[in-house]
């Protein structure tokens, strides 16, 4: 299922951020936040490319039935993985946040497509027409395989950030 990935060692995150509060050291908030967020961009990268090589297709139309032009001329995928953003705190709830932004999908692509998209399995309406309806297939976990495959080497490098901050504080 596609939603929010959250990178934290929550316990271990706080009470680095509140030291570093107290610490007052800008440029060190600054350092954590920028490797903060060169850790979690690969995964936005493989998962912006994920979505925009992710194969979908259908069964296509049968002998004598109608058919035409897409309504729109905005591709689904370039759209989504356009979508897909970062975002980094040191306060509240601390760490790396890779998530899909529903502002930036327009009013006809909602998450629960993005979600069935990730499980490979997509039904809809033919041009809105709720009497006919077709389903197209993709390869299932666009969203899930490359958070697995990040989140070791993501982990790792939070670690490493946090015992330098916490260096450099003490």
């Amino acid at each position: 299922m596609v939603g929010d990935i959250r990178v934290t060692g929550t316990g271990q995150l706080l009470d680095l951020s509140r030291r570093l509060r107290r610490a007052g050291h800008e440029n060190i908030r600054q350092s954590y936040l920028r490797r903060t967020r060169r850790a979690a961009e690969p995964l936005r990268s493989d998962l912006q490319d994920s979505i925009r090589h992710l194969v979908i297709s259908s069964q296509g139309r049968g002998a004598g039935k109608r058919g035409g032009p897409s309504p729109t001329t905005r591709p689904l995928r370039a759209t989504i993985a356009s979508a897909i953003r970062i975002s980094v705190r040191t306060t509240g709830d601390p760490g790396a946040r890779v998530w899909l932004d529903r502002s930036l999908l327009p009013s006809d692509i909602t998450v629960g497509l993005v979600n069935k998209l990730n499980d490979g399995r997509l039904r809809h309406p033919v041009f809105g027409n709720k009497r006919r309806w077709a389903q197209q297939n993709a390869d299932p976990g666009w969203w899930d395989k490359p958070v697995r495959d990040h989140t070791a080497r993501i982990t790792r490098e939070m670690e490493r950030v946090a015992d330098d901050v916490r260096r450099r504080i003490e």
